[in-house]
Parts: C-alpha cells; sequence; structure tokens
C-alpha cells in the first residue's frame, strides 16, 4: 500500500480530508501511482500532469524521504520506504513569485 499526500486544492477536487492509500501492482513509480490515483480519482486527471504528454505540471513536484523526485524520470522506483508505506510520496503545489 502506498501512501500519497496531495495538496489541499487537489483534496478538496477530489473530496478527501487526509492521505490516500493506493494498492500497486507491479514497479512503484511515479507513473504507475498516478496512473492509480487518476483511475480511482478520475477528477484528478490533467490536474498533476498533461493528458497528452503525461509530463509533470509545471508547478506540481513530488517528493518522498525527504528528497526532490520531480525531475528524475517518472519510470524510476520510488523508494523503498514508500514502497513499504513507511514514509509518504508527497505531491505538492510548488509557489512562484518573489
Amino acid at each position: 500500500m502506498i501512501r500519497v499526500v496531495l495538496p489541499q486544492h487537489l483534496r478538496i477536487l477530489a473530496r478527501v480530508d487526509s492521505e490516500l492509500v493506493l494498492d500497486i501492482t507491479g514497479p512503484v513509480t511515479v507513473d504507475s501511482v498516478l496512473d492509480t490515483l487518476e483511475s480511482q480519482y478520475p477528477m484528478l486527471r490533467g490536474t498533476i500532469r498533461d493528458h497528452v504528454t503525461r509530463r509533470r505540471r509545471p508547478f506540481i513536484r513530488f517528493f518522498a524521504c525527504e528528497q526532490d523526485l520531480s525531475r528524475e524520470a517518472s519510470d524510476t522506483p520510488l523508494p523503498e520506504a514508500v514502497v513499504t508505506g513507511a514514509e509518504p510520496l508527497l505531491i505538492v503545489g510548488a509557489m512562484a513569485g518573489g
């Protein structure tokens, strides 16, 4: 079971109050997590990654185990602590401005 924490605006859209728990079969990657997330919460399709290119939206970041995974290839296996459920995958809305 993979734990996923969404930013507040996406939790509101998905109508959830806290972190999500997803059951993923096969390799646990950002792609497999997002595939499962979008299949279980179709209202999130296109909010985290582009519909066509499947690339991360510019102001969305992925963190796990105190590491920024946003620039890693989306098919890179996630850290073991995320795979075992000890740590969540954080999907964060980045801020811009000055």
